[in-house]
């Protein structure tokens, strides 16, 4: 019962964002009764902040095969996959919806850093082997990810392994363009 609830609230939270959670609904998708799910969750951020803190942002690794670029774009797939699930999309909804809640921020700010120490390791690696000149690590993530977000959020369409290999080409050749200078 209780991964039953906890699915439902990622589920709707992913759809909804917190704003419009309802417990009834909630109750609804898992096949239990209302009552239930007031009882172990007296508070919807509760119930909220216990589904998300199970999401594994480590599911979204960063190989090191030795080739920066088919590396960066494998990641941007892996990223994208992630997102897309119903806990990933409940992430990216309770951003929005919820940035005055500590621990929903909390939540958010570890899966984010979990991320970030994956890319700092390679990236590391790669200006150690001169694969790249030394960049910020933070901005350049979040150049990589951004068109990930976008296109996601936006819902148009999924991203693909062309997405990512653009996306990554495009961002090498302007480092490595603005450092040639």
């Amino acid at each position: 019962m209780r991964e039953r609830v906890l699915a439902a609230a990622t589920e709707l939270v992913a759809r909804d964002g917190i704003e419009r959670f309802r417990y009834e609904e909630v109750a609804e998708l898992a096949k239990v009764n209302k009552t239930t799910v007031y009882r172990n969750w007296p508070d919807h951020v509760e119930l909220v902040i216990e589904a998300l803190s199970s999401y594994d942002a480590d599911s979204v690794v960063l190989k090191d095969s030795g080739d920066l670029r088919v590396d960066l774009a494998e990641f941007l797939v892996a990223l994208a996959d992630s997102l897309s699930t119903p806990r990933g999309r409940a992430l990216s909804n309770v951003t929005a919806s919820a940035p005055e809640n500590e621990e929903v921020t909390a939540i958010v700010d570890a899966a984010h850093e979990r991320r970030m120490a994956t890319m700092r390791e390679r990236l590391d690696k790669a200006f150690e082997r001169g694969e790249l000149p030394p960049v910020d690590v933070h901005f350049l993530t979040e150049m990589l990810s951004g068109p990930v977000h976008l296109l996601l959020r936006r819902g148009r369409r999924s991203f693909t392994r062309e997405d990512a290999d653009q996306v990554v080409d495009i961002i090498l050749a302007g480092i490595h363009a603005v450092h040639a200078e």
